[in-house]
């Protein structure tokens, strides 16, 4: 694996799940629910409180667009199969992490937080 930087790796997720400084996971859980069947439930049972349904990387690509998760790997120097593994395993926990009860909670802890998970999953 690589050994990415916090503030790279920050940067490049910021960039990918957001509009300028700020993450929008919002944005991707409705692409997720727009897309309907699988995809939808998969959404479902990472707002929920139970198990979550994984991700596969080609979901990560078809979701975010190959083209961002591409862009996304550049940054962080890995190849782009790499960055979609990485993110299928951490989307998940992510949206878990900062929902409730189905609802996305209001705030992720800042980029801090983030930063921490997006630099250990790329490790």
């Amino acid at each position: 694996g690589s050994n990415v930087d916090t503030g790279t790796a920050a940067s490049a997720l910021s960039n990918l799940l957001g509009s300028g400084s700020s993450i929008n996971l919002g944005d991707v859980v409705g692409q997720l629910q727009n897309q309907g069947g699988s995809l939808a439930t998969m959404a479902k049972s990472w707002l929920g409180d139970g198990e979550n349904m994984p991700m596969s990387p080609s979901q990560v690509s078809e979701v975010l667009g190959s083209e961002q998760v591409q862009d996304f790997a550049q940054k962080l120097g890995v190849d782009q199969n790499e960055a979609a593994a990485g993110l299928s395993d951490m989307l998940p926990k992510l949206i878990d992490k900062t929902s409730s009860g189905g609802n996305l909670l209001e705030s992720l802890g800042g980029l801090g937080g983030l930063a921490g998970m997006a630099s250990k999953f790329m490790k």
